[in-house]
């Protein structure tokens, strides 16, 4: 798989402060790719890095293969992007707020029936910006991102201060367009939303990156040798070690069909994170 974004040793200063220090990745092509951190880390200044919005004070940074500031333009025209800037026309109607963006990014109205589908939205086109719940706003902005059919979509938590149940779904729209070609880069402090997403995650504190990897390859990296089981006649969790005398206990408890539950106790991403930085999220 070829690099679709890569980033070398870039530094971010604003005035004395640095938001970013020396951060190295790559992202290949059809990944979804989650950058996890508390706000304030430098999540949303990697976004306007990649995008050209900014640029960088050191370091190199290429999308496409290609230089971002210098083909700005062509990497543009391939990208989608969802932000906590994005907006809606308030007066007009889901679908004249798509046409609009079809006609500023030269991009094909036939494309605007195509995600009122894809989003589930066909039956909203008519109803105006201002009427919509933030739910359907939020799906509106992500069906906006993607009508150019960008080869890679940039999301800045996309799914902040939605209800579970519209979260689900947009977790499955991402999941769809990921599977349909789209390489996506996720930033969010949301660190259930990421293991279930992504293949990759970067661990992103004060401007650095403290770990990154597969969600799964990480939990087990930082897991410790504990094994949680519950007992029927005792009715509360007993620790025991990974190790020969505990598997010797299990199979005890097994013979005497005492054994109710038996977990294995990998962190989940969010206690990884307060591990290697001392940050809650």
């Amino acid at each position: 798989m070829d690099n679709i974004i890569s980033m070398k040793n870039v530094r971010k200063d604003f005035n004395k402060n640095s938001a970013l220090k020396n951060v190295s990745i790559n992202i290949t092509e059809g990944e979804i790719f989650g950058f996890l951190g508390p706000s304030g880390a430098g999540k949303t200044t990697t976004i306007k890095l990649l995008t050209s919005q900014l640029s960088p004070t050191s370091g190199e940074i290429k999308v496409f293969g290609k230089n971002v500031i210098s083909n700005r333009k062509e990497i543009f025209e391939n990208t989608g992007i969802l932000s906590d800037t994005s907006g809606v026309y308030e007066r007009l109607s889901v679908q004249d707020n798509l046409m609009l963006y079809a006609d500023i990014t030269g991009t094909p109205k036939e494309n605007v029936k195509e995600v009122l589908e894809q989003m589930g939205m066909s039956e909203y086109s008519k109803k105006e910006g201002k009427k919509l719940s933030k739910g359907m706003r939020q799906r509106l902005m992500l069906a906006r991102a993607v009508l150019h059919k960008p080869k890679l979509l940039f999301l800045d938590e996309p799914t902040s201060s939605l209800d579970p149940g519209t979260t689900l779904e947009i977790h499955k729209m991402l999941k769809k367009l990921n599977k349909e070609g789209t390489t996506i880069f996720l930033t969010t402090h949301n660190m259930e939303e990421a293991d279930k997403l992504c293949h990759r995650v970067a661990f992103l504190n004060d401007g650095e990156i403290v770990d990154i990897g597969n969600p799964d390859e990480l939990k087990l990296k930082y897991t410790n040798d504990n094994i949680k089981v519950i007992l029927k006649d005792e009715n509360k969790e007993i620790m025991i070690k990974n190790n020969f005398e505990g598997a010797k206990a299990i199979k005890t408890w097994i013979e005497e069909e005492r054994l109710l539950a038996i977990h294995s106790m990998e962190p989940s991403l969010e206690k990884i994170f307060l591990n290697l930085t001392g940050r809650e999220l």
